[in-house]
């Protein structure tokens, strides 16, 4: 009970964590969302991965979900001599869309559209924008002639961002294809979608999730300009959002960002839509055993704005400290939670909609458990929504969510304040309290003479949604 962070913590796996010790010891560190970068490795790697997290989660009784992130629409520069070759400052240089093996005086662009959509003036930023060409002039075919503005050692298959310019790729590329059917064939419970450019994007993603018959979650990461400016709508399509401030910051001026945050939080928490903040959190533990204070209080500030997750990518992905990693967070999520400034955000439902009654049973639950000091708020779901609701009004009670679905029970891992259990008797209300209660204390979750506050529909054997709420003694 004691590593129970209500913020939780996603970990990209990778070379440095894909044996079965290391992701053990990876869960019990507080891994609580295994990320699958699709754009390294290859299937027969994840597949591994994949198969050892569940054997895991099912040797563990834990509810470790899977999140695989599609490469999207990336950009990359090809291979280059030597791996490394220098570009110096002032200096031409020709971007082509014909393979070859680049120089210091030409390289190859895995983009064959790029001559036809940068202008004259547009900047090419190459590898987090560490390097940057400005465009001279363009055949709209095959080749691009542009100034080195920022030079320095160039290596193999670097991503490249072009902040000015509308690209014409599809969101979802022949990679990504592939990719979601690697990912849908195995279940997963959450897909990544990269450089969302619009709510078109996202809805084509569900669609095809649709027609496969699953029941996949899509996040929608957001990391180009095109995004913010449609964040409303985005945020009521995808079922999470993650803000990727590495892309973020390199497509839009990087003092920006931590604004956008701040703003795609709140929005995030009101919609009841989980988001998760990611990139370079623990940046220098991938070499170093302990982080920077900068660090420190940047996974500190992600908590005080209310994100549901915080997340590790080349930390626990290629690593030397893939543990000591999330154990370092997880300190700080604790310490951070402890002193009690994210809690209670009251969100009144308004509006007499269809979901009217189970927004208002949700409220009224966190404001109760706000006046009567309960421990816990205990419910039944079905589709996960009362889980959502409940967790976006950010109550200090624990949330205990009850369900007969193994993958939704995955799928909530991500959502903060959330811990779900299995349970398949739908006999009666009253039954089902005092078993939910019994099993709570069996598992030293809540303790005698504790207060509960338990939300369920009526009658049960409907399962339809929470119009109940009962405050009760263990």
């Amino acid at each position: 009970m004691d590593h129970w962070t209500k913020t939780k913590i996603v970990a990209t796996l990778g070379p440095a964590s894909n044996t079965r010790p290391i992701l053990s010891a990876m869960m019990d560190a507080g891994m609580d969302v295994a990320r699958i970068n699709s754009s390294h490795g290859s299937y027969d790697f994840h597949q591994q991965t994949i198969d050892i997290i569940r054997e895991l989660n099912h040797a563990k009784k834990s509810n470790v979900a899977i999140l695989v992130d599609l490469q999207g629409p990336k950009l990359r520069i090809g291979n280059v001599e030597n791996n490394e070759v220098v570009l110096k400052d002032g200096q031409e240089i020709v971007i082509t869309t014909e393979e070859c093996v680049g120089t210091a005086e030409k390289i190859y662009i895995t983009y064959p559209e790029f001559p036809k959509d940068v202008a004259v003036g547009d900047s090419v930023k190459i590898d987090d924008g560490k390097l940057e060409l400005r465009v001279l002039e363009t055949n709209r075919k095959d080749t691009v002639r542009a100034i080195i503005v920022n030079g320095g050692l160039l290596s193999s298959k670097k991503g490249v961002n072009l902040p000015n310019t509308k690209i014409s790729l599809p969101s979802l590329t022949k990679k990504d294809l592939e990719d979601l059917d690697f990912a849908l064939s195995n279940n997963v419970e959450w897909i990544g979608l990269s450089f969302v450019r619009s709510v078109t994007d996202v809805i084509d993603l569900k669609e095809r999730i649709k027609l496969a018959k699953k029941t996949t979650r899509v996040i929608a990461k957001i990391e180009k300009p095109e995004a913010i400016e449609e964040i409303d709508n985005i945020i009521d399509m995808a079922d999470g959002v993650m803000v990727a401030r590495g892309d973020l910051g390199v497509e839009l001026p990087m003092e920006k960002v931590p604004l956008i945050q701040k703003m795609i939080v709140g929005k995030c928490i009101k919609a009841s839509k989980p988001v998760i903040i990611a990139t370079q959190m623990m940046e220098s533990m991938i070499t170093n055993y302990t982080p920077t204070r900068a660090e420190v209080n940047d996974v500190a500030n992600a908590v005080l704005d209310g994100a549901d997750a915080v997340m590790l990518s080349g930390e626990t992905s290629v690593g030397k400290f893939p543990v000591v990693v999330i154990q370092h967070m997880n300190k700080i999520l604790a310490a951070v939670e402890a002193e009690g400034k994210i809690y209670f955000k009251d969100h009144v439902p308004v509006g007499k909609n269809q979901t009217f009654i189970s927004d208002s049973i949700c409220f009224n639950a966190c404001v109760m458990a706000q006046h009567s000091g309960a421990k816990g708020i205990v419910s039944m779901t079905n589709s996960g929504y009362t889980a959502l609701k409940l967790s976006s009004q950010r109550p200090l009670a624990n949330i205990f969510i009850f369900t007969d679905n193994p993958t939704l029970l995955n799928t909530l891992n991500l959502v903060w304040g959330v811990r779900g259990f299995y349970y398949d008797k739908y006999e009666s209300t009253d039954k089902t309290i005092e078993d939910v209660k019994l099993f709570l204390k069996a598992q030293n979750m809540v303790k005698e003479n504790d207060l509960l506050i338990h939300i369920a529909s009526i009658p049960m054997k409907d399962r339809g949604r929470a119009n109940m709420i009962k405050l009760g003694i263990v």
